[in-house]
């Protein structure tokens, strides 16, 4: 069995990633998501509440806000549930990762996101920091 690697940072901006399969990680709370970039390359993802094979995800400035995609925070409307927060811009995703857990944004202050976590902690975060959409998966262990 081998250690699955997941990819926290999603750096490949404007590359749509294709989910090829759910698997169950027993290094992990949550499942992971095998991801295919059009370029070919392939990578681990958490895998995000709702996603299931077949789905399209993409990184980076200006992407729709669904489920899976990554981008940072400054993009993302307030109200909207989050996962895989970086604590630093390019420092991947550090924040809300283990099984069913998510974050919602609830404000901003000039260049900084205001998180509310799922303990009732409320963080300030660069908003050039990213995040992924959606909830992370899994929430049957909680």
């Amino acid at each position: 069995n081998r250690y699955r690697e997941i990819d926290f940072h999603r750096k490949k901006d404007d590359l749509k990633a294709k989910v090829e399969r759910i698997e169950y990680d027993p290094n992990r709370s949550a499942y992971v998501a095998l991801i295919k970039y059009e370029d070919g390359m392939m990578s681990y993802i958490i895998a995000p509440g709702s996603i299931k094979s077949g789905d399209e995800i993409i990184s980076g400035r200006n992407k729709p806000i669904k489920i899976g995609n990554c981008m940072p925070l400054s993009d993302i409307p307030a109200g909207t549930d989050i996962h895989n927060i970086e604590l630093q811009p390019n420092g991947g995703g550090k924040l809300v990762r283990s099984a069913g857990s998510s974050a919602q944004i609830s404000g901003i202050d000039e260049n900084y996101c205001i998180i509310k976590l799922n303990s009732g902690e409320i963080r300030k975060i660069i908003s050039t920091a990213r995040a992924t959409i959606g909830s992370v998966s899994n929430t049957s262990v909680i």
